[in-house]
């Protein structure tokens, strides 16, 4: 039976007794730089041009719990280094920053 979140109530019957199951819980979501960020906020798994926005809501999504760090660089075929990079300018610079003739322009300095 499913649960809040799409989670399944995390107990069994074995024996007659209650088990607890282990499931992971995700957020269903999470505050992004623009509002509230969903699964289905964020960018297609094909995705390739990394708008400033784009790249914002995935750490927030990331952040938040929405999706896992391992399951981010899987999904839209990213290293953690290059996150780390986004993260680093988020920080420093906030989302203007990200754009991507800003690290252009860093990289050359």
């Amino acid at each position: 039976m499913s649960g809040a979140g799409g989670t399944t109530s995390g107990f069994s019957r074995a024996n007659g007794d209650f088990a607890v199951l282990e499931y992971e819980t995700r957020p269903v979501s999470v505050a992004g730089p623009l509002g509230p960020v969903t699964l289905a906020d964020l960018p297609s798994s094909s995705t390739t041009y990394w708008v400033a926005r784009r790249k914002a809501e995935l750490l927030a999504a990331i952040d938040g719990g929405l999706l896992g760090l391992e399951d981010a660089c899987r999904r839209y075929r990213l290293s953690e280094e290059e996150l780390d990079g986004w993260r680093r300018t988020l920080d420093r610079a906030g989302i203007p920053g990200l754009r991507i003739t800003n690290i252009a322009r860093d990289r050359k300095r």
